[in-house]
């Protein structure tokens, strides 16, 4: 099985190590990994901005990129969501009348829902063993691609004790263009967010944008827990815990 990995534009500015961690993972668990060259923005921000040209011509240039992917692994429940759902909407009549996006589509999967609903695989390892982890839900995974027990699923057969986090499902605030137009609000929900937090060794989701939000306020706010993308964190799970 070959499946080519889109890094996203948080992951390749901010989240390298979980870039490089999931090309490992997913080659222990027996799959051929590429990086597309050419790759860039999905046109998530442009798209949720209003300037929908743009976001179409960035659109058309990924459907190109990745046009002979046999499967399509993303690092952000965000930019599944725009590939599986968005499109259809920007293209107005369907992802079906923009050749090759309704095909692109039906391959594309965020890391854990490939993981779990196509490799069939639910123990990557025990390496998260005596650790305790908050999983933060980002509204896109959870409630447009319906991804949410796929990588607790993962994280509790690695050994990891799952905190009970009451606002695990809330957003965290960042909401792409919103946190930037909004601060204060972005701020606020950040705050509630970490408010009810336990006390994790990690905190993880697999949204970069979610996590830089949550981290940089924890930051601002005096320090917090660690904050780690979650391909990271399975990785180290596969690894024995190193």
């Amino acid at each position: 099985m070959r499946a080519t990995l889109f890094v996203t534009c948080l992951g390749d500015q901010f989240f390298a190590d979980a870039c490089a961690d999931s090309i490992e993972l997913l080659r222990s668990l027996g799959v051929e990994v590429d990086v597309a060259t050419g790759q860039t923005c999905c046109g998530q921000p442009a798209y949720n901005a209003g300037h929908w040209p743009e976001a179409r011509s960035m659109a058309s240039h990924t459907l190109e990129v990745l046009a002979d992917a046999e499967y399509v692994v993303v690092l952000s429940g965000s930019c599944t969501a725009m590939i599986r759902r968005g499109y259809e909407d920007l293209y107005g009549g369907g992802a079906a009348v923009v050749p090759g996006a309704a095909d692109l589509a039906g391959r594309t999967f965020e890391l854990a829902e490939f993981i779990v609903g196509v490799l069939g695989v639910e123990d990557v390892g025990s390496g998260l063993a005596g650790r305790t982890v908050a999983y933060h839900h980002g509204c896109h995974a959870l409630r447009e691609l319906g991804v949410r027990e796929q990588p607790l699923t993962l994280l509790e057969n690695a050994g990891a004790e799952l905190v009970q986090w009451e606002a695990a499902e809330e957003c965290c605030g960042f909401g792409g263009l919103f946190s930037a137009k909004l601060p204060e609000v972005a701020a606020a929900m950040a705050d509630r967010k970490l408010d009810t937090l336990p006390d994790p060794d990690i905190v993880t989701s697999a949204d970069p944008g979610c996590l830089l939000h949550l981290s940089g306020r924890a930051a601002e706010r005096g320090g917090g827990p660690v904050f780690r993308h979650v391909a990271s964190v399975l990785w180290e799970a596969a690894n024995g815990g190193s």
